[in-house]
């Protein structure tokens, strides 16, 4: 078996860059085992919210454990502050991610919103200033099945964005391969109707850090569907990805009261639809290969083969070595704290055709990358 395997920063960028009327021309006719995926371009591995099954997600710690580890890239999920700077938490509320609890100084904060039709009672960062937001500390937010993350609670700081883009910057230099950044704008609608759009901000930091161009190892991501082209239209030049549910719809659709539903997004037309302003699409891993009825792996749906032939690259999430975020026949002891057979799932699903993953543990997604290339090119199924 050949040693493990990191993708070279100029196939990514070309990969990026490349006319997408070529990049997967043909590939919708590929048989499975051919692994229905470009030759000669090795998957991504995308450090989830950083290496969230080791440290707690969205923290310093977490996102350069991630290199180290071997991702490609980095995933922040963006929000903002009340003094308009954006920084790195997977929700605004950040009751279950920071010890924000504990500070008596922001009791008469908390609060209930609607958030996305929802209502959700917490800390928002919307009311913090970064000053404020910077004196509390990160902890694990998934502490019953990931206790040993708790070992690293109130060690981080909350990040910002430019930090983080900092930070993988000096990794890239110190680890000798330039690193990826994938950013998610979170609730886009959702703070344009409080009057703090995150698109600007998002464009311009990207700008200013030489990071707003095709060639730039940068896929910026969303639920939504007019902010990706919201971005477009203010000047946004890197790949972009719309990510995708298993149901529902987006939440600006619901919003207008009109407009796509997920379903009608993997479409053929719906996929061709996204390729006007995108250059890939994140689903639910379950969207590309669904659980049978008792819990067991299932078959291949069409979609990679679909977005392929509309040009598009496809990056499902989220890959978990827990028992709990696996398929039945993945599973491995009785907690659901214990780790399963991760690596055979995601090669499972590598063989779909995958061009790249998200993964809580970039370690595993390295490893499961090289079974599956070595695999592949010794014509192993």
């Amino acid at each position: 078996m050949p040693t493990r395997r990191h993708i070279v920063t100029g196939l990514t960028t070309a990969i990026i860059a490349a006319p997408l009327a070529g990049l997967f021309s043909g590939n919708a006719a590929v048989a499975p085992s051919d692994s229905n995926r470009p030759r000669g371009r090795d998957p991504i591995v995308i450090g989830h919210r950083g290496a969230a099954g080791y440290r707690p997600e969205h923290t310093f710690g977490s996102y350069e454990l991630a290199a180290r580890l071997g991702a490609d890239y980095l995933e922040p999920d963006l929000v903002i502050t009340k003094d308009g700077v954006l920084v790195c938490r997977h929700e605004p509320d950040i009751s279950g991610t920071t010890d924000v609890a504990q500070h008596l100084e922001f009791a008469a904060r908390r609060t209930t919103k609607q958030l996305d039709g929802a209502a959700v009672t917490g800390w928002f960062t919307e009311d913090f200033t970064l000053a404020e937001l910077k004196t509390l500390r990160a902890v694990e937010r998934l502490p019953q099945v990931r206790q040993r993350n708790t070992l690293f609670d109130g060690r981080y700081q909350i990040p910002t964005f430019q930090e983080m883009l900092d930070l993988r910057k000096r990794l890239s230099t110190e680890l000798g391969r330039e690193l990826g950044v994938y950013p998610e704008t979170k609730h886009p609608t959702y703070f344009q109707k409080l009057g703090m759009p995150l698109e600007r901000l998002l464009v311009d930091t990207l700008q200013r850090n030489g990071l707003n161009n095709p060639d730039a190892p940068v896929f910026v991501q969303s639920f939504e569907v007019t902010n990706l082209k919201q971005l477009r239209s203010l000047g946004l030049r890197t790949a972009a990805v719309q990510l995708l549910s298993a149901t529902g719809a987006p939440y600006d659709t619901v919003a207008a009261g009109q407009g796509p539903t997920y379903a009608d997004l993997t479409t053929p037309a719906g996929l061709r639809g996204i390729a006007a302003y995108a250059q890939g699409i994140g689903p639910d891993k379950l969207q590309v290969i669904p659980r049978a009825a008792d819990g067991t792996l299932g078959l291949p749906t069409t979609l990679v083969a679909d977005a392929h032939a509309a040009g598009l690259v496809v990056h499902p999430y989220t890959f978990r070595a827990e028992n709990t975020f696996l398929p039945a026949d993945y599973q491995r002891g009785t907690m659901p704290s214990d780790y399963g057979r991760a690596i055979d799932e995601q090669v499972t699903y590598l063989r779909a055709g995958l061009d790249g993953l998200f993964t809580d543990q970039a370690d595993i997604g390295v490893l499961a990358r090289a079974d599956f290339l070595a695999a592949t090119s010794t014509g192993g199924h």
